[in-house]
């Protein structure tokens, strides 16, 4: 079979399933399986698609963007180890951002330190923060709804009075080419001023994130340390060429 052929049956399939196994497509279009994985690689580059363990996925709409509550039960237990791993990064005496991520937001439960500073636009994760009597400062701005993040024009304003040792990032796609990405402009220009002003940059993503594509780009791949778990081995080859990378494993 033509190697088009293969990839308009891929395709094809991927439009009726969200999700499908490598060895369906192995059945499907009568070919190896190292044939399939290329054939995925290149689709994949080509931004048709997404790998996934054992097989590939449809992405997600460029504008998709879940709820706070949706966000928070995804992948959760993916979650909480990618943020305690990113947790235990922090040093007495730090001042950090979080960022009003549903994976930051579970930083704050394994937060060892205590003479340290907090700057966030998350709501959300003002009563934990509050709770374990951390010193933490709100900027102003506009509330959003549906992520319950502080943006705007008051938000970047605001963020301009602090400096940051650490910066801990939330986002919605990890693309090689693409970079950071999120659904929302305004939401992007918030998390791009807040790199600017931090020494260290992270991006916490755990790996439903990669190839996805959201509308507005935060920054390159380059501009911050991914943490993420465990990646497919011709993911984490790819990624790891373009930035310094982190999986965690337990």
């Amino acid at each position: 079979m033509l190697t088009s052929e293969r990839h308009r049956l891929i395709l094809q399939m991927i439009k009726e399933k969200p999700i499908v196994k490598i060895q369906e497509l192995v059945d499907l279009t009568d070919s190896s399986e190292s044939t399939i994985r290329r054939d995925l690689t290149q689709l994949e580059e080509s931004k048709y698609l997404k790998r996934v363990h054992g097989g590939a996925a449809r992405l997600r709409g460029k504008l998709q963007e879940p709820s706070m509550t949706e966000k928070s039960t995804a992948n959760l237990q993916e979650k909480k180890k990618i943020a305690q791993y990113a947790a235990s990064l922090i040093e007495e005496g730090d001042s950090i951002y979080l960022d009003a991520g549903s994976t930051i937001r579970e930083m704050i439960p394994y937060l060892q330190v205590k003479d340290i500073v907090v700057v966030t636009n998350g709501l959300m994760h003002l009563p934990h923060l509050l709770e374990r009597q951390i010193e933490t400062y709100v900027i102003g701005g506009y509330a959003k709804l549906k992520t319950n993040a502080i943006i705007g024009r008051g938000a970047l304003s605001s963020l301009e009075q602090y400096r940051f040792d650490k910066c801990f990032l939330g986002v919605n796609g990890v693309h090689p080419q693409s970079g950071y990405t999120t659904p929302d402009q305004e939401e992007a220009m918030i998390k791009q001023k807040a790199m600017s002003l931090s020494r260290e940059v992270y991006a916490l993503a755990d790996d439903s994130k990669f190839s996805e594509i959201a509308f507005a780009k935060i920054a390159d791949l380059n501009e911050a340390v991914i943490i993420t778990n465990l990646l497919e081995e011709e993911t984490d080859i790819l990624y790891t060429s373009r930035t310094t990378i982190k999986v965690v494993t337990s």
